[in-house]
């Protein structure tokens, strides 16, 4: 790949010293029939071999979302127990994960949520429920209601040692659009339908009796009513990230920040495509005062270019890694594969950089919902 930044092969973006390939008049052309493979690895290669010859940073994997300026390090939700598609068997709604809201550190946070994953571990065991995991890495014990997988948590936090809604939170991922049907939200397991203003009503509930700090796609992708309404309802206490609903997509977000709908937004690499269009998406959050959330994606590739889009972020702009504790041997098994040991590495070395300032992102809950 030539270097070239006026000649249309690859592009310097957003001065992070990534480099694209989204207007490579060849590769955009054919794009439709590419997009969820080829382009994002053709991609990535295209920004390390260019930032190298450039000679803008030794390592581009260093370079993040937030620039090489940022300085408010990241807050990890641990994905600790799967239902859904991802855990037939077990709950309707699809994941159910912690964050350490009461950390001082990257590195005490990854310690307190390994620890809730292991205390959940021992109470399933204890209780004569399977410890297997679901296709993301967390438990999946087959419960009575999905309101059960709620409880468990709370009293791993606290079997942990840990207040819940003090040291740590819960975030919720149901994956409502593989619920949604004629309108309704079936919960098969229990047996009960919802209309969309009902299960806003839900969220509601739960959001009074257990600590959420974030529900991620709690309405379906295309309900842009329920999502203006849930926001409206919730919207200033919890963070509510939008994944399915606007796909990275720039036009998407822009709408609903527009309509109001939602107040944060699931960034996917391989969704959009390149480099350029994801940090497109991530600017046009933060402008609005959005929070952003980095997805780890699941299982398709080794390659750990999104060990570096987790990191540090902006000081508009918080991003929270996605992660799932599959490994149980040892207490820092909470981010899986290689991207996750490098992401997890990286994480915890910029964490001793910014130690005395103390940078990172969830000291307190509040603050436009969600985390802060």
């Amino acid at each position: 790949w030539p270097v070239e930044r006026r000649g249309g092969v690859v592009e310097v973006g957003h001065g992070t010293d990534l480099v694209s390939v989204t207007r490579y008049p060849l590769l955009r052309r054919f794009r439709p029939g590419l997009w969820a493979k080829v382009v994002p690895e053709l991609d990535r290669a295209a920004a390390a071999v260019a930032s190298q010859q450039q000679g803008k940073v030794a390592d581009p994997q260093t370079v993040t979302v937030g620039g090489q300026e940022a300085r408010l390090l990241p807050v990890p939700l641990f994905n600790i127990l799967n239902g859904g598609r991802h855990a037939e068997g077990s709950t309707d709604f699809q994941e159910f994960m912690v964050a350490p809201v009461g950390a001082a550190t990257f590195a005490d946070a990854l310690r307190m949520g390994s620890e809730v994953y292991h205390s959940l571990f021992r109470l399933l065991h204890d209780r004569g429920l399977p410890t297997t995991v679901g296709d993301e890495g967390g438990f999946a014990p087959p419960l009575p209601k999905n309101e059960a997988a709620m409880e468990l948590i709370v009293l791993a936090i606290e079997t942990a040692g840990h207040r819940p809604g003090e040291d740590v939170a819960i975030a919720l991922d149901p994956a409502t659009s593989e619920l949604e049907k004629d309108g309704h939200y079936v919960l098969a397991r229990e047996g009960r339908k919802f209309t969309p203003e009902g299960l806003v009503e839900l969220w509601e509930e739960w959001c009074r009796k257990y600590p959420i700090v974030s529900i991620e796609d709690g309405m379906a992708q295309e309900d842009w009513a329920g999502w203006r309404l849930l926001t409206e309802r919730i919207g200033d206490k919890v963070q509510l990230v939008g994944d399915d609903i606007f796909v990275t997509n720039v036009e998407r977000i822009r709408r609903g920040i527009q309509e109001k709908a939602a107040n944060s937004v699931l960034i996917k690499l391989n969704q959009i495509g390149t480099l350029t269009e994801t940090l497109d998406a991530v600017d046009e959050a933060s402008m609005a005062g959005w929070k952003c959330v980095i997805s780890h994606r699941s299982g398709e590739t080794e390659d750990t270019t999104i060990a570096g889009r987790s990191g540090p972020g902006g000081a508009d702009s918080e991003v929270q890694p996605r992660a799932a504790d599959r490994g149980r041997a040892g207490g820092a098994g909470a981010l899986r594969g290689p991207r996750y040991t490098e992401a997890r590495g990286k994480l915890v070395a910029a964490g001793l950089r910014l130690a005395l300032a103390g940078l990172y992102a969830c000291r307190n809950i509040g603050n436009r919902g969600g985390l802060s």
